[in-house]
């Protein structure tokens, strides 16, 4: 069920215990020469949508978070962003009146690596409040790595910003905001610096990272990849779901 296409009284009547309630985060921001700015949205909603397809009885879908914590890619303009504390803020309070309603199992179904650490926090600081809810979060493409792995031909294998696996899930879902020409004609980006290295974190904004905003290797993008990327990511985060509303909602043990 789709939160802003149902009824107060449809959305009343479910069983809270038994539906999980998922928040698609996304971004607004530069994604290299050849990707519009709405990328992560077009895809993790495309990604929600399609799984709530298959699981309309189970599950409660609310509208995209198009905005995320994007500050890192500042540097390069046409980007949109809060800054992290407001972020955790509004991801709270997204959740907190649902959570007020009684339901026990939320998943936050992630498009961009920047919201990665403040989504996590801010389960953090649900959790003491509801520790009775199923807290979740995880990217879309995290369940499915492995199987994406084996459709990219470049020799990084995990989807990065405007890259192989990015580009190509665009060109399956929205093949005419993508510039293919510029992709076409884009050097190897497989150099840029990754966030970690040698067991540490290291902060680096995303001009520091890579010369002109995007990375790996999206000249190998295709819509046939797209097309199959598209379909093992629904249908792991379709598993993913089935698998935790099965899952005991949390108790505190030996108190």
């Amino acid at each position: 069920m789709k939160f802003h296409e149902s009824p107060a009284p449809s959305i009343r009547n479910l069983d809270r215990a038994s539906t999980m309630l998922v928040l698609p985060l996304a971004a607004c921001e530069q994604h290299g020469p050849h990707m519009p700015t709405g990328t992560d949205s077009i895809i993790c909603e495309a990604v929600a949508e399609a799984v709530e397809s298959k699981l309309t009885e189970e599950m409660l879908l609310l509208p995209t978070l198009w905005l995320g914590a994007s500050h890192h890619h500042l540097p390069w303009q046409a980007t949109m962003t809060a800054d992290l504390a407001t972020y955790e803020t509004l991801i709270c309070e997204i959740l907190e009146p649902l959570l007020k309603n009684g339901f026990r199992r939320v998943l936050l179904l992630n498009g961009h690596g920047g919201n990665i650490d403040p989504m996590r926090v801010a389960l953090r600081r649900l959790q003491p409040v509801y520790p009775e809810v199923l807290l979740t979060a995880g990217s879309y493409w995290s369940s499915a790595e492995k199987e994406l792995a084996a459709c990219m031909e470049g020799e990084i294998k995990t989807l990065g910003h405007a890259c192989e696996a990015e580009t190509s899930l665009m060109l399956h879902l929205r093949p005419e905001l993508v510039q293919s020409e510029l992709a076409a004609k884009m050097p190897n980006l497989s150099g840029y610096l990754p966030d970690d290295s040698d067991g540490l974190m290291i902060c680096r904004d995303m001009a520091q990272r890579t010369e002109n905003g995007a990375t790996g290797r999206p000249d190998l993008a295709t819509a046939e990849k797209g097309a199959k990327m598209f379909a093992v990511i629904v249908k792991r985060v379709t598993e993913v779901i089935q698998k935790y509303l099965n899952e005991p909602l949390p108790e505190r043990k030996g108190l």
